[in-house]
Parts: structure tokens; sequence; C-alpha cells
């Protein structure tokens, strides 16, 4: 099963949205019929909450006043996200973050942290490191529990290696200008596909569920997932074609 998350590695809801859906994957995991957690293919796309920055991000504290008005207001929505945080095991540290980055080269790492995309969208690198989930982890603690700059290119580099990605292959992709065109083309395929806010599930190709939902709606939306791969398969296999990813062709694609 392949679950697309569109998301931003700034917005607080798409973190929550993350420990969410680990929260519905253990449910349905408990559930009777399930045996064990399902393991899908978790599949992060790119979108800017703020595509207009400079590449270099500019002072925090000057960016919400202008987006909210006033200092006094974005705290009282800082307040508002570490109690949801709390409720998820995020310990929210806005206090840390002094700079508001521009996203795109985190975006650009995780296209190369990707696998093979769905075939009627930019390919990934053909040689897929597969650890997309694992960077997008790295950029959501460091941003929002360290307050580290994740458009800082050594910050990415560290993250990438952390996350088992070769630091020099990463320092590579951020000295150049590899993935550029493929992100920008990912971007365009959320808005010409309504994407609006972040995050948004799309979960073995249903119709989309938008932000940070309970683990009980991302629960059933997995559910029916799971019925729908089944039912794929069935007929794959009963007609004699392979199934699945050994079958060569690619899965079913996925504020701040």
């Amino acid at each position: 099963m392949r679950i697309e998350i569109v998301s931003d590695v700034v917005c607080p809801w798409c973190f929550v949205g993350k420990r969410r859906l680990e929260q519905a994957l253990a449910l349905v995991g408990r559930d009777p019929e399930a045996g064990r957690a399902p393991s899908p293919r978790v599949v992060w796309k790119p979108f800017e909450l703020n595509p207009g920055l400079p590449r270099e991000g500019i002072d925090r504290a000057a960016y919400r006043r202008a987006k909210f008005g006033s200092l006094e207001y974005s705290r009282m929505l800082d307040a508002r996200l570490l109690a949801v945080g709390e409720s998820v095991g995020i310990a929210f540290a806005f206090d840390k973050i002094q700079r508001t980055p521009n996203t795109f080269d985190a975006h650009r790492l995780l296209w190369l942290a990707g696998g093979v995309a769905h075939p009627a969208r930019p390919s990934s690198p053909a040689d897929s490191l597969g650890r997309q989930d694992a960077l997008a982890e790295a950029l959501f603690r460091a941003y929002f529990l360290e307050g580290r700059n994740i458009g800082d290119h050594a910050v990415l580099a560290d993250l990438a290696d952390a996350a088992g990605i070769p630091r020099e292959r990463a320092a590579s992709l951020l000295a150049g200008r590899d993935g550029e065109r493929e992100v920008r083309l990912e971007e365009d395929w959320a808005w010409r596909s309504g994407v609006q806010g972040v995050p948004h599930f799309v979960i073995e190709d249903a119709a989309p569920i938008s932000g940070a939902q309970s683990p009980e709606v991302l629960a059933a939306a997995i559910r029916e997932g799971l019925r729908r791969s089944a039912s794929r398969d069935a007929a794959a296999g009963e007609s004699g074609r392979p199934t699945g990813e050994s079958a060569g062709a690619a899965p079913a694609a996925t504020e701040g």
C-alpha cells in the first residue's frame, strides 16, 4: 500500500499529521484480522507555504509579525499548537526558532531520498535511496524541536547524513540544480490538483484527506486502502498478471 503526503517541512500541522498517521497505522495493526501494523510505502510530496521567501530565509519574528499582524497573536497561535503537539508526543520549541527558511532545497533533498513516482507524474531518481521518511522526520525534528535553520546547506547535509543519505551526495545536490525541475513539477501538480493547504493525504489513490485528521479518520482510510490493494492484487492474480512493485510498474502515487 502507498500513502502520499503533500507537505511542507515548516508546517507544524504536517508534523502533527505524521504522528497521527503513525498512530493510525498502529490502530489498524491492532485489528483482529490485521495481525500486525501495515507497512505502507510513505511518499512525501513538496508544497511550499512561503514560495516567495529569499533562498537565505528571513528573520522569524519579522515574518510572523508580517503574516499575523503582531507577535502577540502569533504566540497565541503557537500556544494552541503546543497543546496539540503534546497530545501526539511533540514538544514544539517555537522559542528556539530564529529564522523562517526557504524550504525549496529541503524538498530537493526529499526528492533525492524518494522512490519511483506515479507514472503520470515526474520521475524521481532511478537509484532510489529509500530514506525519504527518515529524512522528513529529521527535518521536522531539526526545525520544530531544535530550532535549526533547515534552509542552510550545511544543516541539510548533516540531516541527510543522519537519515542515511551519503553526505557527499547530498552536498553535491545542494551545490547544483538537480531536482529543481522535478520539485517544481510536483508542486505544480499539487496546485492543479486543488491542494490549497497541508498536510494532504492520498491513500491508495482514493479520495484525498485534507488536514491533520484524527488517527481514527486516517485509520478508516488505511483500512479502505488495504481492501482496495487486496482486491487489485487478487484481480491481477486471477488474470495471471504480476502484482505490486515486483511487476515493474510504479505503485499508486503520494502553516509555517
